[in-house]
């Protein structure tokens, strides 16, 4: 099912291609809130204190993309791309970054994150995650990784609309 040039989940698919397309829907949501803006456009802050603003989020999930998929599922010993601390936040401040930098690290990592997600035997797969000190599955990170994407995609819908009155998924 396709909406608005991205693809939808399919209303009758399995378990693993539902995940996938959600996922990718969301990904692709969040491309689309970058359409047609300039680097300007999209390092502009909400409002103050906050320095939260579109490439900021788009360089925040390359980040996560690149924790959740290469790190953990993928057992890879990467740095981070925009922090020696291990500091997500970091990735927030895109006050010296482009849309092209951003962009590239982005789809970048979500390219790989389809390899690590597509090698896995199943959604059974299982991997350590440090922070909640236990196991999870590959289900488990694709349904946080969905609902990761949904949350900034609604933080993307206020960016947006405050740029140029743009609003809509």
């Amino acid at each position: 099912m396709t909406m608005d040039g991205r693809t939808g989940p399919p209303l009758t698919g399995g378990e693993r291609e539902t995940l996938r397309a959600y996922l990718d829907y969301h990904r692709a949501t969040l491309a689309r809130k970058c359409e047609g803006l300039g680097d300007e456009e999209l390092r502009r802050a909400s409002m103050p204190p906050s320095t939260l603003s579109l490439l900021g989020l788009v360089r925040h999930m390359a980040e996560v993309e690149r924790h959740w998929f290469r790190r953990t599922v993928g057992g890879a010993d990467v740095p981070h791309l925009w922090s020696d601390r291990h500091d997500f936040q970091a990735a927030y401040d895109a006050s010296g970054s482009t849309r092209a930098e951003a962009f590239a690290a982005w789809e970048a990592e979500v390219a790989h994150s389809r390899e690590v997600e597509a090698a896995a035997e199943s959604l059974e797969v299982r991997a350590h995650v440090a922070k909640w000190g236990e196991d999870a599955s590959l289900r488990l990170v694709m349904l946080h990784m969905i609902n990761e994407y949904a949350r900034h995609n609604g933080h993307a819908d206020f960016l947006r609309e405050a740029l140029d009155g743009a609003v809509g998924d």
